[in-house]
């Protein structure tokens, strides 16, 4: 538990300079960073629950694409608690994840674009199906075989 609680606060066995400390958030103790955590995250749930159901609505198209939008960049925000935002910038963008991430942050700008300056309602919603998918390519991509495993049964599936 002890080297989990190393891993997540950034305390790894190299010394860190003040300022890697301050971007990497290790200022924050354990407790705190997960509070956090759970706080941001379920933020982002409630905001993309939020614009589902005002997609509903009459003209609730934009309000969807920004609370979904909002929704996803809350949840991703959340584990800057855990890791702190330096390390989390470094992780998001190696090769294994690099992909995932820019059409991630991608389709979150097309989102917006679609709804408020395109004003393309279906597109959209295809650019927050998208959003949907790459967050979730993304959040696999941290567990060890996940994507091989996805792929494996998608393969399955189709044949």
């Amino acid at each position: 538990m002890d080297k989990l609680r190393r891993v997540l606060s950034g305390q790894e066995d190299n010394e860190e300079s003040g300022l890697t400390q301050i971007l990497d958030g290790s200022t924050l103790n354990y407790s705190t960073r997960v509070k956090w955590f759970v706080i941001c995250f379920a933020a982002g749930v409630l905001c993309s629950i939020l614009g589902s159901a005002l997609l509903f609505l009459p003209g609730g198209f934009k309000l969807f694409a920004v609370f979904y939008t909002i929704g996803n960049v809350a949840a991703l925000s959340s584990t800057c608690f855990l890791m702190g935002p330096f390390k989390q910038l470094k992780r998001m963008f190696e090769p294994t994840r690099l992909i995932a991430t820019i059409v991630m942050l991608l389709c979150l700008v097309l989102t917006l674009c679609a709804a408020f300056w395109w004003q393309k309602n279906l597109l959209a919603i295809i650019f927050c199906i998208l959003q949907f998918l790459a967050m979730t390519w993304y959040g696999i991509s941290y567990i060890p075989f996940a994507r091989d495993a996805v792929m494996k049964c998608f393969t399955t599936c189709l044949s």
